[in-house]
């Protein structure tokens, strides 16, 4: 019976106890007692023969519940990786008993085993998992409790008249983009090749091909949920909490698998230009991305740029570089209407590549391989914030304090980047913008500093929020708004439910009366929560 749970499990404690505790916070939602406790002999004849259960102390532990970042992470008790679907509903709602330490007494008492919700009736917060590279500092919150890690779930069927695919809750953009690509499919994913396909989506999702067909959100036909209550349903446009789920659905349930849109691979050719420049040419990059680019909202589809700011140890400069992406569908050179103006501002190098889209992830910098998708136990925390352009003297003003932190290579913050996504983005403002919980449809760069550090302790961990705050408020006072939009995936964690899901009124109202009815114990809190 217990061969699907992984050795070593050998139980040398048969269940795992709890640490003890009180409410601390708003987010903080279960209150714990010493008597709470998992039992894993209770709970596993109940999952599927490929589930599979970790306690701490094993090698797959520590893996699993390993982050990209470690500024406030979670820290889950108990790692389940579902083998089905329906192991997700009963992780939420088992049948089973659970056992519990009577510490007073210092004996075990086991209680007769009845129809119980698993979590649910014992309080037991869970957190789901499927890549791990969401860094919001609610997640600490989540400081007990069980991690359900999805990777099992990864598998992606197309339809048979090819408009669509269904995709397991566990899949990654590499997984998915190379199976839709080898059946010459395509769609909306993330961008960076280790990250989970519907983790971004929840939260609206951008990528290469947001400007032809909208976010990833906009291409979903329905979706399999695990409630907060640990009902199993089928969604779709016909739910009133769909429209939660396209860019709030963090805070609803465990999506345990999605039916998408897919579309036929139109161009197989991609080219990138990849244009370096020093830190003296800020004014010049901006305007030209403005003017060239971004035009006024007028972006091709098929053109896209990043910059970063970073140190290079290639380019003989005092500190970090300017670093462009421009990069064109349907070509093998890109438009020289597009870099020509950047060559004339004087860069140090441009570097033009031809491949396909599964280059993109490489010449970028995101492949499985790259800095990115390794965990090297670092704080990784950012600051986004969404512009519709580039105010070029925010740009120099934050260029320069920017600069002057990162650079040197003895610097403790010398990893860092500054990054600005520029995606076409016709096809996201095509959409309504109260056509979902995502809220930003009218913008075209999302910016954020990304400050890479080996802590020192909360004193060095408080200096970096202040700057990474400081550098965003500069580009938003940029912009001439009052008002902070982030996207919600690169949250730091404090900015509060208007600047993850948008500032009217009715959308709060309407998100609240959603969260009051499909989770009113908060039980989905821990992610950028609503309320």
């Amino acid at each position: 019976m217990f061969a699907r749970i992984l050795a070593p499990l050998a139980i040398a404690s048969s269940f795992l106890t709890i640490a003890s505790g009180t409410p601390t916070s708003p987010f903080d939602l279960f209150a714990r007692t010493s008597a709470a406790g998992i039992d894993v002999k209770s709970l596993a004849p109940y999952l599927s023969a490929t589930a599979k259960i970790y306690l701490p102390d094993t090698k797959e532990f520590a893996t699993y519940t390993t982050r990209w970042s470690n500024l406030q992470a979670p820290t889950p008790s108990i790692v389940i990786a579902p083998g089905t679907e329906k192991d997700v509903q009963k992780i939420v709602s088992s049948h089973a008993g659970v056992m519990r330490l009577n510490m007073r007494e210092k004996k075990q008492q086991l209680i007769r085993p009845r129809q119980v919700k698993f979590a649910n009736d014992h309080n037991i917060p869970f957190l789901t998992y499927n890549g791990h590279h969401g860094t919001l500092t609610t997640l600490a919150k989540m400081d007990y409790g069980i991690e359900i890690y999805l990777p099992q779930l990864n598998s992606v069927t197309i339809a048979k008249d090819g408009k669509s695919a269904t995709i397991g809750g566990g899949a990654n953009v590499k997984n998915l983009t190379d199976t839709l690509w080898d059946a010459g499919k395509q769609t909306v994913t993330g961008c960076c090749e280790c990250v989970s396909y519907l983790g971004p989506a929840l939260g609206g999702g951008h990528g290469w091909f947001q400007g032809h067909y909208g976010l990833i959100t906009d291409q979903f036909l329905s979706m399999n949920i695990v409630l907060a209550n640990g009902d199993f349903k089928t969604i779709d446009s016909k739910s009133d909490l769909w429209w939660g789920m396209q860019g709030a659905g963090h805070n609803f349930g465990v999506v345990t698998s999605v039916t998408t849109k897919v579309y036929d691979i139109e161009q197989y050719d991609w080219a990138i230009e990849t244009i370096v420049f020093s830190g003296d040419k800020v004014e010049q990059v901006y305007e030209a991305a403005n003017k060239y680019i971004l035009q006024g909202g007028k972006q091709s589809a098929d053109i896209h740029d990043w910059t970063y700011w970073q140190n290079d140890a290639r380019y003989d400069t005092e500190g970090p570089v300017i670093i462009i992406y421009i990069v064109q569908e349907g070509v093998t050179t890109v438009d020289s209407k597009y870099t020509a103006p950047f060559h004339d501002i004087g860069p140090l190098a441009a570097t033009p590549q031809s491949g396909t889209y599964k280059d993109l992830a490489k010449w970028t910098g995101i492949a499985l391989e790259s800095p990115p998708c390794q965990d090297f136990g670092f704080n990784n925390p950012r600051f986004p914030i969404y512009i519709k352009s580039y105010n070029v003297t925010a740009q120099r003003k934050a260029w320069d304090i920017y600069s002057s932190v990162v650079a040197g290579a003895d610097n403790p913050y010398y990893n860092s980047i500054f990054m600005f996504e520029d995606y076409a983005s016709g096809a996201v403002r095509d959409r309504s913008n109260d056509a979902s919980a995502f809220g930003f449809r009218d913008a075209h760069t999302l910016a954020a500093p990304l400050i890479i550090y080996n802590s020192t302790g909360k004193a060095q961990d408080e200096a970096v929020k202040e700057l990474g705050t400081q550098l965003r408020e500069i580009i938003r006072e940029g912009t001439g708004s009052s008002e902070l939009h982030i996207y919600v995936n690169y949250a730091y964690g404090n900015e509060g439910p208007e600047a993850w899901y948008g500032h009217e009124d009715w959308r709060q109202k309407k998100l609240k009366a959603l969260k009051k009815k499909y989770d009113p114990k908060g039980k989905f809190s821990f992610y950028a929560p609503i309320a």
